[in-house]
């Protein structure tokens, strides 16, 4: 359904932030003037703001983001009380902006994403979708090595039935009604780039180039981001662990071919004890049990983190906006 209402939309921009002292305020300058040009052209209604929550920073994120709050009639802000990681972060905030905004935007705070596609998110809003995906046109940007593991990765996931946007990270538009459903989703082990595609409704997807860091370093590096397509997959998909009843199967059937293979040869006169084949055989065996015993073991370790139901995040303090009257445009 298209937007309607006598009154536009009121947008919240949710912006995640971990140690990014070096960014935040050119962040804030230029979110600042991409939601007063919005407001101007009388797409988002003037009650609409930026939301940064501060993941627990170690630097001087959440004082400049308190300093803007101050003299900035666009600027709110949640504090978490520590560090949860980058998708509980974004779910805190979206969950705060549903109470108040008729759609909200997610995007990182490093400048990365092309703050142009915003207002191409507003007008698919407009048009009816109630869920807008940033696409990255092209990975020419990235290193050699990042470019072809998000690659396969994605491919990955696409094999093993997960939903996912190809090149899509978290730079997303969603309604209220969409946060709506996704607060029905319960689990701990987070990957919404997998969750939203479930929630259904219409969608639309906005195509940009994404720009080198604007400052500061990567808060992804090679650790974090293996962990997190992990997580992705382990998350959303019980293909791995049907691979390991596979791989049981196909040891089992080379065992018994191994036995008849023995049996032959022992009635032939030609059985011969060898080292090298004993010791090859309990080396793979050895691997593929401790292989499955791992991937097992993360799925039990999932399990454990979901039955404890424990909160994803704490809240230590919120700025919110002050009341500002509706422009009626």
């Amino acid at each position: 359904m298209e937007w309607n209402t006598m009154d536009p939309p009121n947008l919240n921009i949710v912006v995640p932030c971990y140690n990014e002292e070096e960014v935040i305020l050119e962040t804030i300058k230029q979110l600042s003037a991409v939601l007063n040009g919005l407001i101007q052209e009388g797409l988002v209604s003037n009650r609409s703001v930026l939301l940064f929550v501060d993941d627990g920073s170690r630097d001087r994120t959440w004082e400049l983001i308190e300093e803007n709050y101050l003299t900035n009639p666009f600027v709110t802000g949640l504090k978490l009380a520590r560090n949860v990681g980058h998708q509980s972060a974004l779910l805190s905030g979206l969950m705060a902006a549903k109470e108040t905004a008729d759609c909200v935007i997610s995007i990182d705070a490093d400048l990365q994403d092309d703050l142009g596609a915003i207002r191409e998110f507003i007008l698919k809003f407009h048009e009816g979708a109630e869920i807008v995906y940033g696409i990255r046109e092209s990975r020419s940007s990235d290193t050699f090595f990042k470019r072809n593991t998000a690659l396969g990765f994605y491919r990955l996931m696409a094999k093993m039935g997960a939903n996912i946007e190809y090149n899509h990270a978290d730079f997303r538009l969603m309604s209220k009604r969409a946060l709506e459903q996704l607060e029905r989703f319960k689990e701990v082990n987070l990957f919404l780039r997998g969750i939203v595609p479930m929630i259904g409704f219409k969608t639309a997807k906005v195509y940009y180039n994404r720009h080198e860091r604007f400052a500061g370093e990567s808060k992804y590096p090679l650790k974090k981001m293996l962990a997190f397509a992990l997580d992705g997959i382990t998350s959303l998909s019980v293909t791995p662990i049907r691979f390991v009843t596979l791989a049981g199967f196909i040891m089992f059937l080379a065992s018994l071919l191994a036995g008849v293979y023995a049996i032959i040869s022992k009635l032939s006169g030609n059985s011969v004890s060898g080292w090298a084949s004993i010791m090859v055989s309990v080396w793979f065996i050895g691997g593929i049990q401790l292989v499955s015993l791992g991937l097992i073991g993360e799925y039990i370790g999932k399990i454990y983190k979901e039955v404890k139901n424990r909160p994803l995040y704490i809240i230590e303090k919120q700025l919110e906006a002050a009341p500002r009257e509706s422009t009626g445009q």
